[in-house]
């Protein structure tokens, strides 16, 4: 009988390639170096009455400067109070507008859960009506807070502003 022998095959270990990647390199060009012209300025002798002109005008000019910037730090200031108060009044009345949507989703969750006790189709339309009464009035309420909180914001807002105004014109008279 045959034998037969299977001879084992070494297992060989294959160690990746790597290939060296090419580099390009952008040649290097250099920037011509230009000397600048140099230009001799004439020495002249400006009159005093012009002289004294331009420093008058320098000195009118820094005051108008320093208006504009007063005037301008001013107005930064005012409208940055004024979004502050706008923000904390807007965020005021949406506390509000949540705070009513809120009572008024109670109000309906109680009354379906009256209308799943109630016993008669007449119990449901009375309990319905008494709810569309109380509800009328309520939002009427609700609205006219809100309008009023709205009216407040409103003119907490503009105060900054009209004042500014008032201040301003009476400087100027």
């Amino acid at each position: 009988m045959a034998e037969s022998t299977t001879a084992a095959t070494p297992k060989v270990k294959v160690k990746p390639v790597t290939v060296p990647v090419a580099t390009f390199e952008m040649p290097k060009f250099e920037m011509p170096k230009f000397e600048m012209p140099k230009f001799e300025v004439p020495k002249m002798e400006v009159p005093a009455a012009y002289r004294e002109l331009a420093e008058k005008s320098v000195a009118q000019t820094k005051e108008n400067y320093e208006k504009i910037k007063s005037a301008a730090e001013d107005a930064t200031e005012l409208l940055e109070e004024t979004y502050a108060t706008a923000s904390k009044g807007m965020s005021g009345y949406g506390l509000k507008v949540i705070e009513t949507a809120r009572a008024n989703s109670n109000a309906a969750f109680d009354l379906y859960g009256e209308l799943l006790t109630a016993k008669s189709y007449s119990e449901v339309v009375e309990k319905t009506t008494a709810f569309m009464r109380a509800q009328f009035e309520t939002m009427t309420a609700q609205t006219k807070d809100l309008a009023e909180h709205a009216q407040k914001v409103a003119a907490d807002t503009a105060e900054p502003i009209k004042e500014s105004f008032t201040s301003t014109f009476n400087k100027a008279a």
